[in-house]
């Protein structure tokens, strides 16, 4: 069992600017869900840090209820403080099974990228969606992308949890074993992409565009709807 942490960064303060940072491509995020009334739906988000997904998506497109679960528990107390009425749930954990399951969706947003045992990952969401149900996971942060191999060490510095090598491929490769459906996209490729002064992990505006438009990807996991 993956031991609980207080922040995800060695400096919080890096955490903080987050929910700014992540709200254009978590509007993406939403923006491909593909059930059109989403009003009764019970969903998950893995990694939730200090909860902004959840609340933008029901702002968006009102739902059921909502847990978010994740190692940090400091953020996971500043997730819980911000949930205002909305029917939503924070819980710091490394087990998918203490939110109770029933899930109709999950999401995370660069979180597989650091779960060192992603076949058991895949079992535990496979085990928490009802049948018919998808999780999507959002990473660009992969062996086959350009930028990965400046980036890895980069974040190894600052995170407080191992950073991975996967692959597309055994990142997809985890899912399928756990039976679920696997697909792909390049869900940022028609998407306007916010530019900003260069950086160390964006030495220059075509690798900015070049990294969102081609190797942020959305892997889809469908669980059978007939299990």
């Amino acid at each position: 069992m993956t031991e609980l942490i207080e922040t995800w960064s060695k400096d919080a303060s890096e955490e903080d600017g987050m929910t700014e940072e992540h709200a254009w491509i978590w509007r993406e995020m939403i923006n491909i869900v593909p059930q059109r009334d989403i009003s009764a739906a019970r969903i998950l988000d893995i990694g939730c840090n200090q909860g902004g997904f959840l609340r933008m998506l029901y702002d968006t497109r009102p739902f059921a209820s909502g847990v978010g679960i994740d190692l940090a528990r400091d953020r996971v107390s500043l997730a819980n403080a911000a949930r205002g009425g909305r029917p939503l749930e924070y819980l710091a954990s490394s087990q998918l099974a203490d939110t109770g399951g029933g899930f109709d969706m999950a999401f995370s947003h660069e979180v597989i990228y650091l779960i060192d045992d992603l076949e058991d990952h895949a079992k535990q969401v496979a085990a928490v969606l009802k049948p018919g149900g998808h999780y999507d996971a959002v990473t660009c942060c992969h062996a086959d992308s350009p930028l990965w191999a400046r980036w890895r060490p980069k974040i190894a510095e600052f995170s407080n949890i191992s950073v991975p090598n996967h692959s597309i491929a055994t990142i997809a490769a985890a899912f399928l074993k756990a039976g679920l459906e696997v697909s792909i996209s390049r869900f940022l490729a028609n998407a306007f992409i916010p530019l900003e002064p260069p950086n160390e992990y964006f030495p220059t505006d075509v690798e900015r565009v070049e990294t969102y438009a081609r190797w942020k990807l959305c892997f889809r996991c469908l669980k059978d709807p007939n299990i």
